[in-house]
């Protein structure tokens, strides 16, 4: 798709869907929020690969970790605005009309986009087949060993942080014995931190030179941290709130990093199509983590020891991406 229509149009599809989707699931119809769903979902699969080749071509290399980054951190920012912006409008015009009004937003950056954009030369290739496309993208990202461990990483950080994100707030009201307004204040918290650490975790891999040490750095500290959470209760309350916000600013903060990793392995320009197919991994992490997470906690029986116990995602990460740092330090 990028080939033949190129990124601008493609984000434009991708926020149009968006549009869709949010208007579909106000009408309160299950059939038709089903289908929302998967239009969302299609939006949501479109949108970074098309935004990493605008980025790509846009940010100078010594910067590109932290302008990716910084595009990363609008994933748990908008997570934020909408936990806090949607209730209200539930409770001042109602929850149908406030997706409705959501839905302007996607539209009118869609509409900014077409006017900067219109007269941008139009050098479109013809694209393949959909299955032709797909094999090759996954070729491009076999074929060289630093795509492979980017994509394991995604899939294996993303499992783990999907994971803490859906399940903190349990641990702590139901192990911990925390209130549920305190709990979920404290997961909101977690949310802004990883926020924060994407733009930071960005700005010293830019600065280090290497995206892989600091991949290893995250993997590291976040299983150190998922280690503790068994333990958490023997520590004083601020402490405990320390250590789960330095928890969502290290696991939360490796997607920015990982996507200028890719922008800058990519052949000449295949980045879109490098992050297209590394993505599938990152998107089955995200599909698996949660999952995964709740049938080990069917044996563990406690959501503290489940995060100790998924750590081994991020202490396989860290190695990989620390053994990866290694030889290319070694190479120079």
């Amino acid at each position: 798709l990028l080939l033949r229509h190129g990124a601008v149009a493609i984000e434009v599809v991708s926020l149009g869907l968006f549009s869709a989707g949010l208007l579909l699931l106000a009408t309160a119809n299950l059939p038709l929020g089903v289908a929302a769903s998967l239009l969302i979902g299609l939006g949501y699969g479109l949108q970074n690969p098309a935004s990493s080749q605008i980025l790509h071509k846009a940010c100078p290399p010594e910067k590109r970790s932290l302008v990716f980054s910084i595009k990363q951190a609008g994933v748990p920012v908008g997570a934020v605005v909408a936990s806090l912006v949607l209730p209200q409008l539930d409770a001042t015009i109602g929850w149908r009309t406030g997706l409705a009004l959501a839905a302007v937003v996607p539209l009118m950056l869609a509409i900014h986009m077409l006017r900067a954009h219109a007269h941008d030369p139009h050098d479109y290739q013809r694209g393949p087949s959909l299955l032709s496309g797909v094999l090759h993208e996954q070729k491009l990202v076999w074929n060289s060993g630093a795509l492979r461990v980017l994509s394991a990483l995604g899939l294996l950080y993303s499992a783990a942080q999907l994971s803490l994100s859906a399940f903190v707030v349990l641990m702590l009201v139901e192990n911990k014995g925390w209130s549920l307004v305190a709990a979920a204040a404290v997961g909101g918290a977690l949310q802004a931190c990883g926020a924060v650490g994407r733009v930071c975790w960005g700005s010293l891999a830019d600065r280090r030179g290497s995206g892989f040490g600091i991949l290893a750095f995250i993997g590291a500290a976040s299983t150190a941290g998922l280690c503790a959470l068994p333990w958490l209760d023997g520590l004083p309350l601020p402490a405990q709130i320390a250590l789960l916000c330095a928890l969502g600013f290290c696991l939360s903060g490796w997607n920015g990093v990982v996507m200028g990793e890719l922008a800058g392995f990519s052949p000449p320009g295949q980045t879109g199509r490098v992050t297209g197919g590394a993505l599938v991994y990152t998107f089955i992490g995200v599909m698996l983590g949660p999952s995964g997470y709740a049938l080990i906690y069917e044996v563990a029986g406690r959501y503290d020891t489940t995060f100790a116990i998924i750590s081994i995602a991020t202490a396989i990460g860290a190695l990989a991406s620390g053994v990866a740092a290694w030889r290319m330090h070694r190479t120079r």
